[in-house]
C-alpha cells in the first residue's frame, strides 16, 4: 500500500488496513483499491466522501468486469462500515447497488476413475532432454491435488526441503491468511514422492532444500508456474476425454473440491461422527474456520446415497411403512 496517502481519509485508511494486517490478513489488494480510492479523492479535493464522491470513484472502475467492480466496490464499503463505528452519520455505500453476483462456479468432481485416466495421460505425456521427469512431474501433481486438497499456488511453491520424508508431512508455508500448516500425507502419496525424489536424483537433478519440488527443466530451477500447471493439467484433461457438464475442462481448482467430497465419502462410510470431524478438515484445508470449508461440501449423488445409508441404519426401524390401503 502507497505511504503517501493525503485525502481527508487517509489517516482512518491507514489505522483501517493495519488493524486488518494484525488480525493476520494479507490485506494487499484491499489496501490498493483504498490507496486508489484515496487517490481519486486527493486529487478531488474532496472534503468528505459522500454518494458524489463514490460514484464518481465507480465511474474510473467501469473499464473493469462487473465482479471486480463488486469487489472493489465491497471493499469500499466494508471500509465505511468501519468509519461508522466512530462517525454515526458518515456516507455508506447501498449494496443494493453494487453489480449482481457471478453465478457461482459449478465444480467438478472427479471421480476414481477418472484419477486413473488422468495418471495413465501422465504417462503419454513425451519427455524431451530438458523435460526428462515431465511425465512424473504431472502424475505427482495429480496425486498430490486429489489426495491433500492442496490449493495451486501452495503446490506450485512447494520445495524439496518442505517433505519431511520421516515424517511423511509437507509443510506448506504461510498461505491464504498467512497460515502455515503441516499436512500429514496418506501412504501412497509420500510413496509417489519418494519415487518421484529417487528419480530426480538419477538424472542429477537440483536435490537442494530450496530447489522446487515440481521441477519445471528450465536451467534457472525455476517450478512451475500457476499458470503453467494450469496448462499441463488442461491437456491431461484433453488427453483423457475428462470434461465438465458444460463441456469445459475442469479447473486445477476442482481437485480441491473432489478432495472435500472424497474425505467426507470417507468418513460417512467408515461411520465417525461427521460433525466432529469437520474442524479437522477445515484445519487440514488451511480454513479459518468450517463455514469456509462447507463451500466445498456439494450435496453430489454419492454423498447423498451415503447419508441415506447412514440415516437409514441408524433410524430407519423407527419408519413405519403405511398399513395396505391406508392414505399414502
Amino acid at each position: 500500500m502507497r505511504s503517501n496517502l493525503g485525502s481527508c481519509l487517509s489517516s482512518l485508511i491507514r489505522q483501517y488496513v493495519k488493524l486488518k494486517q494484525a488480525l493476520g490478513r494479507d490485506f494487499g489488494r484491499e489496501g490498493r483499491v483504498l490507496a486508489h480510492v484515496d487517490q481519486f479523492l486527493s486529487k478531488d479535493g474532496a472534503s468528505d466522501f459522500t454518494q458524489t464522491e463514490f460514484e464518481g470513484w465507480c465511474r474510473t472502475q467501469l473499464h473493469l468486469s462487473s465482479g471486480v467492480r463488486r469487489g472493489r466496490m465491497q471493499v469500499v464499503r466494508n471500509f465505511c462500515l468501519y468509519r461508522r463505528r466512530t462517525e454515526p452519520n458518515c456516507f455508506v455505500p447501498d449494496d443494493r447497488l453494487l453489480p449482481t453476483r457471478h453465478q457461482v462456479v459449478r465444480p467438478h468432481i472427479f471421480s476414481e476413475m477418472e484419477i486413473m485416466r488422468l495418471l495413465q495421460a501422465a504417462a503419454r505425456v513425451p519427455t524431451s532432454t530438458r523435460l526428462v521427469l515431465r511425465p512424473l512431474v504431472l502424475r505427482l501433481a495429480i496425486v498430490l491435488l486429489y489426495t491433500t486438497g492442496l490449493r495451486r499456488g501452495e503446490l506450485v511453491r512447494l520445495t524439496l526441503g518442505d517433505y519431511d520424508q520421516r515424517e511423511r508431512t509437507l509443510l506448506i508455508r504461510e498461505s491464504k491468511f498467512h497460515k502455515s500448516r503441516y499436512l500429514p500425507l496418506s501412504l501412497d502419496a509420500s510413496t509417489e514422492i519418494n519415487a518421484y525424489l529417487t528419480a530426480r536424483t538419477k538424472h542429477r537433478l537440483p536435490m537442494l532444500s530450496d530447489s522446487p519440488l515440481l521441477w519445471s527443466g528450465h536451467a534457472s530451477e525455476r517450478g512451475f508456474s500457476a499458470d503453467s500447471l494450469w496448462h499441463n493439467m488442461r491437456e491431461l484433461c484433453r488427453s483423457a476425454d475428462i470434461r465438465k457438464f458444460d463441456g469445459r475442462f475442469p479447473r486445477v481448482h476442482d481437485y480441491r473440491h473432489s478432495f472435500a467430497i472424497s474425505t467426507l465419502l470417507r468418513w460417512y462410510r467408515s461411520g465417525v461422527d461427521i460433525q466432529a470431524k469437520l474442524p479437522l478438515l477445515a484445519t487440514y484445508m488451511g480454513h479459518v474456520s468450517i463455514v469456509s470449508t462447507e463451500y466445498y461440501l456439494h450435496f453430489v449423488p454419492d454423498l447423498a446415497h451415503a447419508a441415506s445409508n447412514r440415516f437409514c441404519s441408524r433410524y430407519g426401524a423407527l419408519i413405519q411403512r403405511p398399513a395396505q390401503g391406508g392414505v399414502s
